[in-house]
């Protein structure tokens, strides 16, 4: 099987040769072909060629052009500066007043630069994976986006100090959202992943309000361009696991302190629960035996539609023998159907 049959077949409940190795790769794969990160967040070549390094070397069966959570930001105006060799910055808000809003112009994904080396990222990594290996995009969910323009604090906030003003907002982030992954796969994504990470900060209550519609709505557009959702919320989703599969995501990744089972269980025939060994604990500081253990338990824990992952990216100088324990731990749980 190919990395593309291999999904497809795990999704349709089918038997396949080995679950698929789905863990997301962006610092540690610039570093390991020798790239500074501002070269992986700018030149869509360097994040292209990392992705295939670290897809041939660790048997991964993805291409993701993930890189940060600030391209729709940038394009659409918010000061974000690349250091050299480090994460990027947001040296200040985009939003000071109730005003603002109406004054931001959604980016056209095509033109704007950052928006459009993703479009070329997607573009490239699909001519090079001749349809053997999924390729996925990515967009910044509503909530998150927002949070990306005006600051995380500030968007906590927004429900209790100015509740029309966060929906008018996240209105404005639905439309770039869908307009971007519509252009992501119309480029060759195969796939296309949605990060909410403050969602995890919210209530179920204000999950239901702020965040889950958005959700929705983008990834119906996704489906009506024929192409597969990937949800992914950062942190303990535990509070929320009944909710997350009505955002019509086809994979839902989740975070290392939730309860694979009960994912499991939560989103039964609807979602694939992708996860989620802790990418600190186990993937950066752990033994390659600890690895093994900790992937084996999640396969076992995940269900037959399960696919492996780690809670969330993995960490930057992670031990190479413990990527290649994911893999031997994926081979030795075997073939399944």
């Amino acid at each position: 099987m190919n990395s593309t049959e291999r999904l497809m077949a795990r999704l349709r409940g089918e038997p396949v040769d080995r679950v698929p190795n789905f863990s997301i790769y962006m610092q540690f794969a610039a570093h390991y072909i020798g790239q500074p990160l501002s070269r992986y967040y700018l030149d869509y070549r360097v994040l292209a060629d990392a992705n295939f390094a670290v897809q041939r070397d660790f048997s991964l069966d993805i291409l993701q052009a993930i890189s940060d959570p600030y391209r729709e930001a940038y394009d659409i105006g918010a000061p974000i500066e690349f250091p050299e060799d480090n994460l990027p910055v947001r040296t200040g808000s985009l939003l000071n007043g109730t005003e603002d809003i109406s004054k931001l112009k959604a980016p056209d994904p095509g033109s704007g630069r950052r928006m459009s080396d993703r479009l070329a990222a997607v573009q490239l990594m699909k001519e090079r994976a001749a349809g053997e290996v999924p390729v996925m995009g990515w967009v910044e969910g509503a909530l998150a986006e927002a949070a990306d323009l005006h600051g995380f604090s500030e968007i906590l906030l927004a429900p209790y100090d100015r509740p029309e003003w966060l929906r008018e907002l996240l209105e404005f982030c639905t439309e770039v959202a869908i307009a971007f992954a519509r252009a992501q796969v119309a480029a060759g994504a195969d796939i296309i992943g949605l990060g909410d990470a403050i969602a995890s900060q919210v209530s179920p209550a204000m999950y239901v309000e702020y965040a889950l519609p958005y959700e929705q709505r983008i990834f119906a557009a996704v489906h009506e361009m024929g192409a597969l959702a990937r949800l992914h919320i950062c942190g303990n989703t535990t509070g929320i696991l009944d909710l997350m599969p009505q955002s019509g995501a086809d994979i839902i990744d989740i975070d290392w302190m939730v309860d694979m089972g009960a994912a499991a269980e939560a989103f039964g025939t609807v979602a694939a629960v992708s996860g989620n060994q802790d990418p600190v604990r186990v993937m950066l500081n752990g033994t390659p035996e600890e690895v093994r253990e900790k992937v084996l338990d999640c396969l076992h824990r995940g269900g037959p539609r399960s696919i492996s992952n780690a809670g969330c990216e993995i960490p930057d100088s992670t031990p190479i023998a413990n990527l290649h324990a994911q893999t031997a731990a994926i081979a030795e749980f075997g073939p399944q159907g």
